[in-house]
């Protein structure tokens, strides 16, 4: 199972604790239970999902993404990176093909969150 975003985030806001860093506490348990939510959605579905759930899966955790971001302010270009790479991991693990899922809706295979995505 791929690692969350949010440890390495953990990691540069203990490196960076006495200068200040945009991983909140906060932001980083809001995005910790947005994922794990994601997690388990995606398991749930497997590999033999119509496109239409797995799109579904994908749309509520950018929109909850967009709620957090929203709050927080903290996603910008690396996060965003971050976060779109581990949405397309954990559909890929849960035997997903996500590039040909994305073809077939007319969407960029490397950011199938970019339709929802806000952040």
């Amino acid at each position: 199972m791929t690692t969350r975003p949010t440890a390495a985030w953990r990691a540069v806001a203990a490196r960076h604790a006495h200068s200040g860093t945009p991983y909140t506490p906060q932001l980083l348990a809001a995005t910790d239970a947005v994922l794990g939510a994601y997690e388990a959605e995606a398991a749930d579905l497997g590999g033999t999902a119509s496109d239409e759930a797995v799109l579904a899966a994908v749309r509520r955790v950018v929109l909850a993404l967009n709620d957090i971001d929203a709050e927080h302010g903290a996603y910008c270009t690396i996060e965003r990176e971050d976060l779109c790479e581990y949405i397309d991991t954990v559909l890929s693990e849960h035997g997903v093909d996500v590039v040909a899922l994305a073809a077939r809706h007319g969407m960029d295979g490397d950011d199938i969150a970019g339709e929802w995505r806000d952040w």
